[in-house]
């Protein structure tokens, strides 16, 4: 069940247009295809709960290479179509497919038909942890925007973002983030290093977000009022965190236990200057000098543990 090594390198641009030949349908000259990158909580503090059950937090998001792949292209209907190594954990029910939500939404704020192909390669494990629904979600909006040729305002195109997950907002900005609230509230992070070597560590295990916060017990944090990491040095990333941590590693370990088991893994190996849970996990990062120090670590784990996910990648930055 491992996903084998294809998401390796720096993830495709943001957005591209496919222009085939004028001969070719219109249909297929009118590819946009977007790329959805996992995101990586650098630490996660849960600051509050709402009287409507949700929980604000406090959190540093970095996207990586490691990405998804929505495209779009024009159609009677609204049609989707899910490939990829993980896409036979999604679910084809339209109610509860993100893609398919942010399609339908978006199509109702800018008062136009719903129609379009869409074709989601799915390459970021679910319930996970790395926001790969989210980033889906957004990626969608993006890529739909262009299709349709519309320009929806920016406050309302936020708050559909917002209806459709807390992580989806950031997704939409889609660059390192320091976000707060029930992740409405997203500040960029420009002082911020634009690549830092990771490795991901998945032990193949669904972990629902909802569960994991509803297993949190407390206590709040104060929310940092103030961008907490401003260091363009991946190094100097470890001692700004010092003070951070993620709230929601103890009732992602009670669980799922075997994050503690990823945890140690990563701690040890060689290069390895940072490990931690990611959101709610069962998602692990470890941070690393550089990437042949990360690959090392990849393909080690890999031998060790045959049944995990593992995958080498790094941040981007601002895709």
């Amino acid at each position: 069940n491992r996903l084998k090594k294809n998401c390796r390198e720096a993830a495709p641009p943001t957005c591209r247009h496919l222009t085939s030949p004028s001969h070719l349908p219109s249909s297929i000259r009118n590819i946009v295809t977007i790329a959805a990158p996992a995101k990586v909580n650098l630490y996660l503090h849960v600051t509050g709960k709402k009287e409507d059950g949700y929980h604000e937090i406090d959190t540093v998001v970095v996207f990586t290479a490691l990405h998804d792949l929505v495209s779009v292209i024009p159609h009677h209907t609204l049609n989707l179509e899910q490939e990829g190594p993980f896409s036979s954990y999604l679910s084809e029910k339209r109610e509860i497919n993100l893609v398919h939500r942010a399609a339908k939404a978006l199509a109702e704020l800018v008062g136009i038909p719903s129609k379009a192909s869409i074709t989601l390669h799915k390459a970021i494990p679910v319930a996970a942890g790395l926001g790969g629904g989210s980033a889906d979600a957004a990626a969608t909006l993006r890529a739909l925007c262009q299709l349709w040729k519309v320009e929806p305002d920016k406050d309302k195109l936020a708050a559909l973002a917002l209806s459709l997950g807390a992580d989806v907002p950031v997704c939409l900005m889609g660059v390192n983030s320091h976000v707060r609230g029930i992740g409405e509230i997203v500040k960029p992070l420009p002082n911020f290093p634009n690549r830092m070597d990771m490795v991901l560590v998945n032990p193949n295990i669904l972990l629902p977000t909802k569960s994991v916060f509803e297993a949190f017990q407390g206590p709040y944090k104060a929310p940092e009022t103030i961008p907490p990491l401003t260091t363009t040095n991946p190094k100097s990333v470890t001692t700004a965190l010092g003070r951070f941590s993620n709230d929601l590693t103890k009732p992602a370990r009670t669980l799922c236990p075997v994050i503690e088991e990823i945890l140690c893994i990563l701690s040890e190996s060689e290069g390895c200057y940072l490990a931690r849970l990611s959101g709610s996990g069962p998602s692990c990062f470890g941070l690393f000098d550089d990437p042949r120090t990360a690959a090392i670590s990849a393909s080690r784990i890999s031998r060790i543990k045959t049944d995990w996910w593992v995958e080498a990648t790094h941040s981007i930055g601002s895709p």
